[in-house]
């Protein structure tokens, strides 16, 4: 990388900036730091502060290499005495920054690599910027994008021009990815870490679910149905609470669809495996609890509103419809409800509160009884 390339970088800068549709000041900056890096390599010291300027108009550029003013000089490389500073600017004074102008000339064939790989790094990462602001007001929605690498934790969709990450814990638990396939994913948010910036699509959290039914029942739209709470396992089963604000629509009817298809539709897309459970809201503690467990039949719900607690009776049959497998029909219910829910039995109901008072009568003879015979 010679004079020769310094002027073929400057024009370079025009065609660059177009082909990838950044402005021409990103990708001159960029070039400059690049500049700045290279003669580092060649000329300097890991930790100096060097920048570079780029002469647009006759292909040459300068480096600047700026030193602490200090008293003790530790490092001639970062620091410069006093009396030497003031030689440079006569009104230098302690802590301030002083630059040394250096004319680049040529740079060795390892300065001239790093130049490059740092060119190529830095527009990768301002590309990645420019396209995903445009996906900044598409954060909320679903979008249906390719299958272009499966990794063991996370799998890479290309969407148009982005590509975006569905990490494992928004993946659909058992559901099988394949290269190439086409999927609907929702856009959850664009994170932004020291590797840039990068685009985190679901398909298993809740909204994921809730995009997909907005699609399908266009009563939503109107706002004659409505979705009041939702909680999912994804690849496992769904509960979603729906309400309805127009007097007589049925909203879990609405959900449905005639013979199932809005709900099948639905399925369709996240998989079979998943069970969807449709209920109807309702602003009564007590009614939305019973509602929320279904299909089990509830006996009687006890609530403790203070703690958020709720204690539900079932008969012994329906017990472990209630709980579910591996506990998963009340623990959803508890997270639609916004309750912890205590499955009880609802037989051992009338014993368990005669009990304490046979007990209590028994120490009340007794104790009679003792006060009797002294």
């Amino acid at each position: 990388m010679d004079e020769l390339n310094l002027k073929q970088l400057t024009l370079a800068v025009r065609t660059i900036a177009e082909e990838k549709n950044l402005p021409e000041e990103t990708v001159l900056s960029i070039i400059e730091q690049a500049i700045a890096a290279a003669w580092r390599r060649d000329n300097g010291e890991r930790d100096q502060e060097v920048r570079a300027k780029l002469n647009v108009n006759d292909g040459t550029a300068k480096v600047f290499v700026a030193r602490e003013v200090v008293e003790l000089v530790g490092s001639d490389a970062l620091e410069i005495s006093l009396a030497d500073a003031k030689k440079v600017k006569k009104d230098a004074a302690l802590g301030d920054s002083i630059e040394d102008e250096h004319d680049v000339v040529s740079f060795g064939r390892v300065a001239a690599q790093t130049a490059k790989q740092v060119v190529l790094q830095r527009l990768r990462e301002a590309e990645r910027e420019v396209v995903l602001e445009e996906y900044e007001d598409k954060i909320g929605t679903i979008v249906t994008g390719t299958v272009q690498r499966v990794e063991p934790r996370v799998i890479r969709v290309e969407l148009g021009k982005a590509t975006g990450i569905i990490p494992q814990s928004e993946q659909i638990q058992g559901e099988f990815y394949s290269i190439g396939s086409r999927l609907k994913v929702f856009i959850k948010d664009i994170e932004r870490d020291n590797r840039g910036p990068q685009l985190i699509l679901s398909r298993g959290n809740e909204a994921f679910v809730e995009h997909l039914f907005a699609q399908e029942v266009p009563e939503m739209d109107s706002g004659a149905v409505e979705i009041k709470a939702i909680a999912r396992e994804a690849g496992r089963r769904t509960k979603l609470a729906v309400a309805s604000t127009v007097p007589g629509v049925d909203p879990v009817g609405t959900f449905v669809g005639g013979h199932g298809t809005r709900v099948q539709a639905v399925m369709n897309e996240i998989g079979d495996q998943e069970k969807i459970d449709i209920i109807t809201f309702s602003d009564n503690s007590e009614e939305f609890i019973r509602n929320a467990l279904s299909p089990a039949e509830v006996v009687k719900v006890e609530i403790n509103e203070k703690d958020k607690r709720a204690k539900v009776f079932v008969k012994e049959d329906q017990q472990s419809i209630a709980i579910g497998r591996a506990g998963q029909n009340v623990r959803l219910a508890s997270r639609l409800t916004g309750y912890e829910l205590d499955i009880e039995p609802a037989t051992a109901d009338k014993p368990a509160e005669q009990k304490p008072k046979k007990n209590i009568e028994d120490s009340l003879l007794n104790a009679v009884e003792e006060a009797s015979e002294e």
